[in-house]
């Protein structure tokens, strides 16, 4: 009995080896993390957009000739997608906002309703009644609507959606 109490005044033996067990368990998610974080950037370079051009902000160089990226942006979109796109029958579609915070209207025949969205490659998503949308570049012929088919210049959020300006 006098050996454990003993044992109990000088710690328990191995207890060095059981910290030595959970920095290294530390360790190895701290490694695990850095590589998941990796890998989620690699996908993100190769998601690039169509023509092999990302979707990214381009790197600049910095004072000392290092790379410094601008990752840190919030996404933009092209200028020429902001502001009001004409859908048949009175209804449109107006695109308004800043990097990092854009808004969708939609006027159709029940009214004007709004939307948060962002930026998604070469798309803007935004979430109306619970279901992702995603608002893309195309012509009358991609919004599948007869009075938009020979437009040019439109945005489609799908078949039989889309508003043009042209």
């Amino acid at each position: 009995m006098a050996r454990s109490a003993s044992s109990i005044r000088q710690g328990r033996p191995g207890s060095s080896g059981l910290a030595r067990a959970a920095i290294a368990a530390s360790s190895g998610m701290l490694v695990l993390t850095a590589v998941l974080l990796t890998g989620c950037s690699r996908h993100e370079e190769a998601s690039a957009a169509p023509g092999g051009t990302s979707s990214a902000p381009p790197a600049s160089a910095g004072s000392d000739g290092s790379a410094v990226s601008s990752a840190s942006a919030p996404a933009a979109l092209p200028a020429g997608w902001l502001g009001r796109w004409q859908g048949p029958e009175g209804t449109f579609l107006e695109l308004d906002g800043e990097p990092g915070r854009y808004e969708v209207v939609i006027q159709n025949l029940d009214g004007p309703r709004t939307f948060a969205a962002q930026p998604e490659g070469d798309a803007v998503r935004f979430v109306r009644d619970g279901q992702a949308e995603r608002l893309r570049a195309g012509d009358g012929q991609a919004t599948g609507m007869k009075w938009l088919a020979d437009k040019k210049n439109c945005l489609v959020v799908k078949a039989g959606e889309g508003y043009c300006r042209d």
